[in-house]
């Protein structure tokens, strides 16, 4: 494979000249003053000025010259009650201390009543399985009932062979065939014509800041000499004001008052005995020995034979395969006519349509009777007595 590229084969190199550099003015300074006025100090009108005045007015003080009562309210309007001692209404149980060993009883035991346990009626039915005698019957309703139908062929539609055209095809579309191009021109770009704008007059690169700067005097700092270090020439007295007005006293050392303690020894043996080992008897306890189910299988004290209890105690039983009674997943198909008569149409009476008498203002052949207590009206049918009172069209209306 050729290793050359559209890169390697068209380029085309050029010699690179280093650009060239701009040649810097020299800096003149702009002789004269430079003008520090600004807007402001030109346009700003200077305003007289008064003090402020305050219009709130002074606080006058009211003076009395009478003596203050500096007794409040609290004071002068309290009664003190009389305030008897009341009585303790807490029995009087003072703590007697028991005469014998352990003695006392606590609140559980004082409290507690021992009841009886009695263990509970369990009503679970037994989780035993109820084995029959009889034998199975393996005879279903599908069996009995069943009756199998005649099965019709099925019916296989026939594949057409494929056969391609004689005629040649056509790539036409509806937009090619259909298409009409509009004569036009071509548009124009808006855009301006990019033109190289170039002078051959030098770059002017004076700046107000070059223009307008002026040079100040700058001197060097000065450096300020550190002075040389002389050591005393006389004595030092290293004398300070605790070593020579210090006064020295004669004092006592301190006696304590505290008596000393003294070690109070005792002739009579001392008694090791405490209430735990009066009243604490050591049992006799014995290891409990741990309680194991007794092992179904006895193992084998000689060499491991592959034999497993699986392998040992199977019995291998002759399987039958389960007979399928479900029906032939088959179409049903029958050559007698669809009855297209049904319960409906056969035994269908039509009933004449009453309007509901609830819907008039007042129903045809019925008298308002009363009002009820939610507002309802109730009404009742027309007897002959009432006919004979109601006027003729109200008859001709029932």
């Amino acid at each position: 494979m050729d290793g050359t590229t559209t890169f390697r084969s068209d380029y085309v190199p050029y010699k690179v000249m280093r650009r060239p550099e701009k040649p810097q003015a020299e800096y003149k300074p702009k002789p004269g003053q430079i003008d520090l006025g600004t807007t402001y100090k030109q346009d700003f009108n200077q305003y007289e000025v008064q003090p402020f005045v305050s219009s709130r007015p002074k606080e006058r003080a009211h003076t009395i010259n009478a003596k203050l009562d500096t007794v409040p309210t609290y004071k002068e309007d309290f009664r003190q009650w009389e305030i008897s001692r009341r009585e303790i209404t807490k029995p009087d149980e003072t703590y007697h201390p028991p005469t014998t060993k352990f003695g006392n009883s606590t609140t559980f035991q004082d409290d507690f009543i021992v009841k009886a346990l009695k263990p509970r009626k369990s009503y679970k039915p037994p989780n035993a399985a109820k084995l029959s005698d009889a034998p199975f019957e393996n005879v279903t309703s599908s069996q009995l009932s069943y009756v199998p139908h005649p099965v019709e062929a099925r019916y296989v539609k026939q594949v057409e062979e494929y056969k391609p055209s004689n005629q040649p095809f056509q790539d036409l579309t509806t937009h090619r065939k259909d298409y009409q191009g509009l004569p036009g021109q071509h548009p124009k770009s808006c855009k301006p014509e990019a033109l190289k704008v170039a002078s051959d007059m030098p770059f002017q690169s004076n700046t107000e800041f070059r223009d307008r700067f002026q040079h100040w005097p700058v001197f060097l700092p000065e450096v300020h000499k550190s002075v040389e270090y002389t050591s005393p020439t006389a004595h030092m007295d290293l004398s300070t004001t605790s070593h020579s007005d210090y006064i020295k006293h004669q004092v006592q050392p301190f006696v304590s008052a505290k008596p000393f303690l003294l070690p109070k020894k005792s002739s009579v043996p001392f008694q090791g005995n405490t209430t735990m080992r009066d009243d604490f008897q050591p049992w006799d306890s014995h290891r409990r020995t741990p309680f194991r189910k007794q092992e179904e299988m006895h193992r084998s004290s000689g060499k491991m034979e592959d034999l497993t209890t699986f392998k040992a105690h199977y019995i291998p039983h002759q399987t039958k395969p389960s007979q399928s009674f479900k029906p032939h997943n088959a179409p049903l198909r029958s050559d007698a006519p669809l009855d297209h008569d049904t319960m409906y149409r056969t035994e269908f009476t039509p009933k004449k349509i009453s309007m509901c008498p609830a819907s008039f203002e007042s129903p045809p052949g019925f008298v308002f009777d009363n009002y009820d207590d939610q507002g309802h009206r109730f009404f009742r049918k027309l007897t002959s007595v009432d006919v004979k009172d109601t006027p003729k069209e109200m008859a001709l209306i029932a």
